[in-house]
């Protein structure tokens, strides 16, 4: 039998990010995750932009020193729209870090390498038990704890789980609370690209139909300035775009991309996400908390995915710093329930929020696509509505 305070299934960015945070105040943590020890190697292309003030929270976890030098600062969140006749900018909104209270929007990293920074801070402290190649396979509740049984056959008993595992989180389901899921007919092609012009720490987002394209700044690889590439498109182009030779899709991105960043050169292999959209009917069960994926999928748009994430770490950790101060139980009912009031409704509006945007950047027809670009040209021009947009899009 293991004994613990926090028991977090998941061993993902999230997964490593709660570990930390948590462990920062004190808290002994064990957690679990599939993956074998190599947890920071594999070909997943994709990046996340951090922003505050899930920065905050990693800087309280101890490992934003070292994540920081990895990525690329995102000064400017530049979104375009290209929904005319014609293929070309019919407006461009550029929002300004310098208009935020730090001065940025956050900082682009790939996902390996927040991961590798994330396992170097965890095998540093001593009060997390990281369990590798292990899963959560069974889960009960009683009023002072809550006991997993593992995939080796071990038991634990911690005064809270934290359930970390995914939009097919299982504890979830052993718990019993149900979600919504809903598909898009689109799915997301994402690869890194090489372009001549520099992309000045500017994120462009660029909407006609089917979804956003979009260019998040990286470090320059082999001296060229670098961009990840998030190509939200519809199922039926994907496949097709996908079968394409680097040559080929380079052709195409450069020509969808109106050459806003000169000739752009496919740098890296490609991987396909198709989109959905989900969010649960309730975030908490006895001793259980749900947070990351296994509490809310969004489609890629406005770097908001981990953030939300974070924020739902910072949340929690702070109820349950508060609740140990006072030597008061970290998993009681009270407190479970007061992290869903202030979570859940967030949550169910800010999947809301994304889901609207997506389907809007999805538009086809001439007159819905002019809408959605006199809502854009709205926000770029109306001062308070400029100001909403930028604390909407910083997560506040």
């Amino acid at each position: 039998m293991i004994e613990t305070d926090i028991l977090i299934a998941g061993g993902g960015i999230a997964g490593m990010s709660a570990a930390a945070r948590f462990a920062a105040d004190g808290h002994q943590i064990v957690i679990v995750d599939p993956a074998p020890v190599d947890i920071g190697e594999g070909t997943d292309l994709r990046t996340t932009a951090f922003l505050e003030p899930g920065i905050e929270t990693l800087k309280k976890a101890g490992v934003w020193d070292a994540i920081k030098p990895t990525g690329a600062e995102l000064r400017v969140m530049r979104i375009v729209d290209a929904g005319g006749t014609e293929r070309t900018p019919r407006e461009t909104a550029d929002f300004d870090g310098a208009e935020t209270k730090n001065g940025f929007f956050g900082w682009n990293v790939s996902n390996k390498a927040a991961r590798v920074a994330l396992m170097a801070r965890l095998g540093e402290l001593d009060n997390v038990d990281f369990r590798f190649s292990t899963t959560v396979t069974a889960f009960k509740s009683t009023s002072r704890y809550g006991e997993a049984t593992l995939s080796d056959g071990q038991t634990v008993r911690a005064k809270i789980v934290v359930a970390a595992d995914g939009r097919n989180s299982s504890l979830r389901d052993m718990a019993g609370i149900k979600y919504k899921r809903w598909a898009y007919d689109q799915s997301a092609l994402v690869f890194v690209v090489t372009h001549n012009d520099p992309h000045d720490n500017i994120s462009t987002e660029i909407h006609r139909t089917g979804g956003p394209l979009t260019l998040v700044p990286m470090p320059d690889l082999d001296g060229k300035p670098c961009s990840s590439v998030v190509w939200m498109v519809p199922a039926s182009r994907v496949d097709a775009l996908n079968a394409m030779t680097d040559e080929a899709l380079s052709a195409e991105i450069t020509h969808d991309t109106m050459n806003l960043f000169g000739p752009l050169t496919v740098a890296s292999p490609r991987a396909v996400w198709p989109m959905i959209s989900q969010v649960p009917s309730r975030l908490i069960a006895a001793r259980l908390a749900l947070i990351a994926e296994s509490a809310h999928v969004v489609p890629p748009i406005g770097a908001q995915g981990l953030n939300m994430s974070l924020h739902d770490i910072e949340t929690l950790a702070e109820l349950m710093a508060k609740a140990k101060l006072h030597n008061e139980d970290i998993g009681a009912t009270p407190l479970l329930k007061s992290y869903e009031r202030r979570q859940l409704p967030k949550t169910v509006m800010r999947v809301g929020g994304i889901d609207l945007l997506n389907r809007a950047s999805m538009f086809e027809p001439k007159t819905l696509r002019d809408l959605r670009y006199a809502g854009l040209t709205a926000i770029n021009r109306i001062g308070p509505l400029r100001k909403l947009a930028i604390k909407v899009g910083v997560g506040k």
